[in-house]
């Protein structure tokens, strides 16, 4: 299983309220359907993966974009 990625205060609190949904409709039985609900959390971490992994891909473009302009600002010199 993979880890969890960082979630921003938003993805929390929707996580939390459809968790709440689905403890409240788990109390209404067993036969009560959540998948809907399962999905929409799913989605909510699929987003949280996919924001953390552009994050990182900027991170790295930055960081390979400032070593570049220090290169040739030495081979200025």
């Amino acid at each position: 299983m993979t880890k969890d990625p960082k979630f921003t205060a938003r993805e929390i609190t929707k996580i939390g309220w459809y968790t709440a949904r689905m403890a409240k409709r788990g109390i209404a039985g067993e036969n009560v359907h959540i998948g809907d609900l399962t999905r929409k959390v799913d989605r909510i971490i699929d987003g949280a993966r996919e924001r953390e992994a552009q994050q990182a891909a900027d991170a790295a473009a930055a960081a390979k974009a400032a070593r570049k302009a220090s290169a040739k600002a030495k081979n200025r010199k």
